[in-house]
């Protein structure tokens, strides 16, 4: 991944990290902030139906002790004197006080508990009163909270019992009104708020003891979707909250907080369950629309990102792009390679830095050349001395022989002549074979480049070398060729690269003299074509490989130390480079690479197309 993408990943992240932490923070700070106004919310509609229960329950107490006191009641509870043996013309007596008084439940109870009386269930007349052990000492309490049974159904209410004035036989007044729809509709609930009444009676959740002050088409669904949370009331008696959603629409769900609504007695049994529901609307549209800001922020930080990283990575990279390529340039040869220093930054220092290294490594390569060149006079001068050497001494005592036979042994001097004479030719001979050498070095021809398949040169040499490797009388060496068909052709003088192989085959061959397996194998890798010559000869140490390619270095009685010295030049020329490797005892293995030069293949192809009068194909 280059710089560039690095960068755009790195701005893009940071962006988008940024913007959705800075997002969820506001949707967290967000969803306290509505938790909290819930609560809030909550508490003020709880204390507003609390105080609108005292304020009720107190107008419940107040008519109930106007009934108590007035004089209608304390005449039947003299007449009565604690039997109810001529109670029954106080049958209707309840209703009419009730619709008098504005109170939906009346009750007229003697001091044994027994009904006299029964505004909302006439029928009762003569019937004990079932919580009379409960009301009883409630007299003189508030208002309190009582689930009343009727004829047909129950209905939750507010009551207060109150005594007549007889101390005796006093008469037991109770009396209260409903909690319901109308009880509900004098709350001030916000719009987004709603309350509902749930009477507890029976084992399982009834939708029809749900009682709401707004009746709309949601009411239908709200039975299923809050009988969980009733339960769960049911069985903890304590208060609960929980999320109630109506549709897939996360907009279209409500927080409901239940309360138990509890009764008279020891166990103050639960009655009723105030429900009141808030709509998470607002928060839900709110959520949405900080995600919507998010992810647009996000889309614009990330457009902004690839601009800013655009800028900054050509504003870094340019730099950087002009040092590599100045890196490539010296590495291909370019020693003089200068880069533009603009600026006093790191990338500047950088580029200072790489200028002086190019001209100190110029600097050195011109101290190595000249330091190479003395050094390969030296060797080349003491090359040519020893081979000189040699022939010269004979050719100097031939002559002296000829001086000596001429001064002292006239008779004998045509014989010596003969004799001294092919010796002389020979010498010369020799002298002239060792120029030929040194004048063949140094006059290697130049590649002459064309399309060449490496695959069919190594076939080739090894095709030559055939007769060889299987000389009858001696120990036979195994050839094996392993090479990569899938090799194109590359631009090389198929005469020159035959001739280098051939010489480092010739050498393979001579460190086996007691055999051996000789390898020729050839692999493609990037840019460039692998040629590797094997041997498991007698091999070479360090110090000769680190002197193998020395022109005039030998470790052969008869070696003219040029063979590879030849084909290093080769391979040079041809724009590539030779490596050996080679362990004592292990056989030594020579590496040619060479580089596969398309655009040098091109133009091949350009000049014989220009030259056979054919126009080029791209």
């Amino acid at each position: 991944m280059s710089f560039r993408r690095k960068l755009l990943l790195v701005f893009s992240v940071s962006v988008a990290l940024s913007v959705a932490a800075v997002a969820w923070l506001v949707q967290e700070v967000t969803r306290k902030a509505f938790e909290e106004t819930e609560n809030q919310r909550t508490s003020q509609l709880v204390g507003q139906f609390q105080r609108e229960f005292n304020r009720q329950g107190e107008e419940v107490t107040r008519r109930v002790e106007n009934i108590a006191a007035s004089e209608t009641v304390n005449r039947m509870g003299a007449a009565l004197n604690g039997t109810s043996a001529d109670s029954a013309e106080y049958f209707d007596l309840a209703r009419s006080l009730a619709e008098s008084h504005q109170l939906d439940f009346l009750e007229l109870l003697d001091s044994r508990g027994m009904i006299v009386s029964s505004a909302q269930w006439a029928a009762k007349f003569g019937y004990p009163e079932p919580a009379f052990q409960i009301l009883s000492p409630s007299a003189q309490q508030p208002a309190f909270l009582k689930l009343e049974q009727l004829q047909d159904s129950t209905a939750l209410g507010l009551f207060t019992v109150r005594t007549s004035a007889g101390r005796e036989h006093p008469v037991y007044v109770v009396g209260g009104r409903r909690l319901d729809k109308t009880f509900l509709s004098t709350l001030n609930v916000a719009p987004e708020m709603r309350v509902l009444l749930y009477q507890n009676r029976g084992e399982t959740f009834s939708a029809d003891l749900l009682v709401n002050a707004s009746a709309s088409s949601r009411d239908a669904r709200a039975a299923e979707k809050l009988a969980p949370l009733v339960d769960a009331v049911r069985r903890s008696n304590q208060e609960m909250s929980t999320p109630v959603r109506w549709s897939s629409d996360r907009a279209d769900e409500e927080i409901f907080h239940a309360i138990p609504l509890r009764g008279l007695g020891e166990n103050r049994p639960l009655l009723g369950i105030l429900l009141i529901g808030q709509s998470r609307r607002n928060y839900v549209q709110l959520s949405r629309r900080i995600k919507d800001a998010a992810l647009l922020a996000g889309a614009g930080g990330i457009v902004l990102a690839l601009f800013l990283s655009g800028w900054a990575a050509a504003r870094v990279t340019r730099p950087i792009e002009e040092l590599a390529g100045a890196a490539q340039s010296v590495a291909a040869g370019s020693w003089d390679t200068r880069v533009q220093v603009n600026g006093h930054d790191e990338v500047s220092q950088l580029a200072n830095s790489f200028n002086q290294m190019t001209t100190e490594l110029l600097a050195q390569k011109e101290r190595l050349v000249q330091a190479e060149r003395v050094a390969a006079w030296r060797e080349l001068a003491r090359r040519l001395a020893h081979e000189l050497k040699n022939p010269l001494f004979p050719l100097q005592l031939t002559v002296e022989n000829l001086i000596r036979a001429r001064t002292q042994s006239p008779e004998q001097f045509e014989e010596v002549f003969r004799e001294s004479s092919q010796t002389l030719l020979s010498e010369l001979a020799n002298l002239k074979g060792i120029i030929g050498r040194f004048s063949e070095f140094s006059k290697m021809p130049q590649p002459q480049l064309q399309r060449v398949n490496v695959n069919q040169v190594l076939r080739g040499v090894v095709q030559l070398f055939q007769a060889q490797l299987n000389v009858p009388g001696k120990p036979a060496i195994e050839c094996r060729s392993e090479t990569d068909e899938s090799l194109g052709t590359i631009a090389a003088d198929p005469e020159l690269l035959h001739r280098a192989i051939s010489n480092l085959v010739l050498n393979a061959m001579d460190a086996m003299p007691q055999g051996g397996k000789l390898t020729l194998l050839s692999r493609r890798e990037p840019q460039k074509v692998v040629i590797e010559v094997a041997d498991t000869g007698t091999g070479l140490t360090p110090e000769e490989c680190a002197r193998i390619f020395t022109p005039y270095y030998t470790n052969k009685q008869h070696g003219s130390g040029l063979g590879l010295a030849i084909v290093q030049s080769v391979v040079s020329d041809h724009g590539g480079t030779i490596t050996v490797r080679s362990q004592p005892g292990k056989g030594t293995a020579f590496v040619i690479e060479l580089p596969e030069r398309p655009e040098l293949l091109a133009e091949i192809a350009e000049s014989r197309a220009q030259h056979a009068g054919e126009p080029v194909r791209n």
